[in-house]
C-alpha cells in the first residue's frame, strides 16, 4: 500500500477556523465526490491540530492523507481529468503550495 502524506498551511490572509472548514467542509466532500477517488483510493482523511498541553506548537495547520494500491493507481487519480479541473484547483484557494511538505511511504503495521 502506498500511503501519501501531505503536511499544509493556510493561504496567507486565511484564518485557522476558516482553513479547517474549506478542507473539512468543502474540499474533502469534492475530492470524495469524483469517481476516480472511489475507484483508486484505498483511503483518504483530513487532519488538524488540537491543542496539546506539553507538545511544541503546531508546525502546520492541517495534514492529509491519500493512500493508494500502488504507482498506478496514484498515476491514475492524479492524472484524471476531474481531478486536474475540479480538486486540484480547489487547493490552491486554501493551501500555501509553496509550504507542503510530503512524505511518500509504505506503511508497516508494528502493533
Amino acid at each position: 500500500m502506498l500511503k501519501l502524506i501531505f503536511m499544509i498551511n493556510r493561504v496567507e490572509g486565511m484564518s485557522y477556523e476558516r482553513f479547517v472548514e474549506h478542507h473539512r467542509e468543502r474540499h474533502a466532500p469534492l475530492f470524495t465526490s469524483i469517481p476516480e477517488a472511489e475507484r483508486y483510493v484505498r483511503k483518504y482523511t483530513v487532519s488538524h491540530p488540537v491543542p496539546a498541553e506539553n507538545y511544541p506548537p503546531r508546525a502546520y495547520d492541517g495534514l492529509t492523507e491519500i493512500w493508494f494500491e500502488d504507482w498506478e493507481d496514484h498515476d491514475a487519480f492524479f492524472a484524471s481529468d476531474n481531478y486536474r479541473t475540479l480538486v486540484n484547483p480547489d487547493e490552491a484557494r486554501f493551501i500555501d503550495i509553496d509550504s507542503v511538505a510530503v512524505m511518500v511511504t509504505e506503511e508497516k503495521k508494528v502493533i
